[in-house]
């Protein structure tokens, strides 16, 4: 990697959305389902190829995952990137199916080494422990990390909408996840069948809802260009993802089906019988779903990164995303554009003209929708461009008992900014950052006042380990098994 000069942020987009992303991929394991025929088995974690930039990392480091967060703060710090707030992302296979023991191990040594950086390693030998020390040694590595000079303030894990069950979702909340990633590919048991996906369209529906009222984010791997979908088909599919309540994701990662060495879809391909989308046709349908994509949304991802040399037919563009944005960019309905990645104000003060300025007089603007039997109140500060800076998701629903109430994320965009940096005015448009002005507490204290008119005893705000420390200054605290931060509510308020 080329030395960054002074001052210079290196690959600079990586943080633009307000944390540094770490990704730690687990050792290889077959799904217990079988394979998938689009996915691709190669002696390595499942549906990626030997060579792919993670994997080639993870091998080199003997799926360590110590050594993978340790690697990846090391390469953040000498690109010049603040490594205060991480979120971590688990990739490499349904992580819920590993032996419980490596789960909580992983884990913890992921814990351990944002917390250890710069000062000592930890002795992987979770073999020679009991789960109950595992899990002991988990809290307190957790506990650790709250005061980190290297938080982690987002946990994110894969999975499967069948390996999602209570049970399941507990244990992440132990592990001090925050944001579950959903492979649902399509919305067609037929398809799910044909392609040997080993799940229905029921597990998706119920996986969603539990996740939610436990007071998850949620985000849904999509795979148009399936064999025995089409174009047509896709666009539907899209279509009800946000029109059917059962579904409505708050973020996606899209990725059009390729074919690739070593899945069975290539015998498929060879025989005449599947055909990939050409890159005109992905770029048409892609630019159509942007347009449909509701506020409360975001495009994470588009095209995985997938070797030339491992893909045998597909579009090989993995920066379609880039010339969709630029396109949609230049049409006359670029302001109509809803999606949250297309309108947050770090990649509009990057793609910002000489002599463009940024309206930083802001509005909140609330948006209430039904899904999965709750209340949904996506609570965002704007401006007048819909340059998009802050939000907020609180979610209401009705259990046996009573009325519950989850903030299911803050985040405020920009610019990443170290933790202890105060807050600060710049004059240079480029240089300025929307982090530490209090556009969170005001966030939080409207989600505080939509609870009390819904006449709700408690809010709980599912937090990542490193920012409980923030909600404490709020007036939260750690509920008694130690998961979601919570406050009591005055319900007396007359509105």
């Amino acid at each position: 990697m080329k030395i960054p000069i002074k001052n210079e942020i290196r690959k600079p987009s990586k943080t633009l959305a307000g944390v540094t992303p770490i990704a730690v991929m687990v050792e290889p394991k077959k799904c217990s389902h079988g394979t998938c025929i689009y996915c691709p088995s190669l002696d390595v974690p499942q549906s990626y190829t030997p060579k792919s930039p993670p994997v080639l990392r993870a091998i080199r480091l003997k799926y360590d995952p110590y050594k993978q967060v340790e690697s990846r703060l090391k390469a953040f710090k000498l690109m010049n990137h603040p490594t205060d707030k991480i979120e971590l992302i688990v990739m490499g296979g349904t992580f819920l199916e590993y032996p419980i023991e490596y789960q909580y191990n992983f884990i913890k040594r992921c814990y351990d080494a944002l917390n250890y950086f710069d000062s000592e390693n930890k002795i992987n030998d979770y073999k020679n422990k009991s789960l109950d020390v595992i899990k002991k040694d988990l809290e307190r590595a957790k506990k650790i990390n709250e005061n980190s000079k290297h938080r982690c303030v987002a946990l994110c894990i894969e999975t499967r909408p069948d390996r999602c069950s209570e049970d399941e979702i507990k244990r992440m909340l132990e592990f001090g996840c925050t944001r579950v990633e959903l492979g649902v590919q399509c919305l067609d048991d037929k398809i799910y069948k044909k392609i040997n996906r080993g799940h229905k369209v029921k597990d998706v529906i119920e996986a969603t809802k539990r996740l939610k009222n436990f007071g998850f984010k949620i985000g849904y791997h999509m795979m148009p260009g399936l064999p025995y979908s089409n174009l047509k088909k896709d666009f539907e599919m899209f279509k009800e993802l946000f029109r059917n309540e059962n579904f409505k994701p708050d973020q996606l990662k899209i990725y059009p089906c390729q074919v690739i060495e070593g899945a069975a879809l290539k015998k498929l391909f060879e025989a005449g019988k599947y055909k990939p989308y050409s890159k005109e046709e992905i770029e048409k349908l892609l630019i159509k779903i942007m347009k449909i994509i509701p506020n409360y949304c975001r495009i994470m991802r588009i095209m995985r990164e997938i070797p030339p040399e491992y893909l045998v037919a597909g579009t090989t563009r993995i920066d379609l995303r880039k010339d969709i944005d630029k396109k949609l960019k230049m049409e006359k309905t670029k302001n109509k554009i809803k999606e949250i990645r297309f309108r947050e104000i770090g990649f509009a003060l990057r793609d910002m003209k000489k002599g463009e300025n940024i309206d930083k007089k802001l509005r909140l603007k609330i948006t209430k929708y039904k899904a999965s039997g709750g209340d949904e109140y996506f609570l965002e500060f704007v401006n007048k461009q819909n340059v998009l800076f802050g939000l907020c998701r609180l979610r209401i629903f009705k259990n046996r008992k009573s009325k519950q109430a989850f903030i299911r994320e803050l985040h405020v965009y920009g610019k990443s900014l170290p933790i202890k940096s105060y807050r600060y005015e710049e004059e240079d448009e480029k240089i300025f950052s929307v982090q530490h002005r209090g556009l969170g507490k005001k966030l939080i204290k409207k989600a505080e006042e939509i609870c009390e008119k819904n006449k709700i005893k408690k809010l709980r705000i599912i937090s990542g380990v490193g920012v409980r420390e923030y909600y404490k200054k709020l007036g939260y605290k750690l509920d008694k098994k130690n998961i979601y931060m919570e406050k009591n509510l005055d319900i007396h308020k007359k509105y």
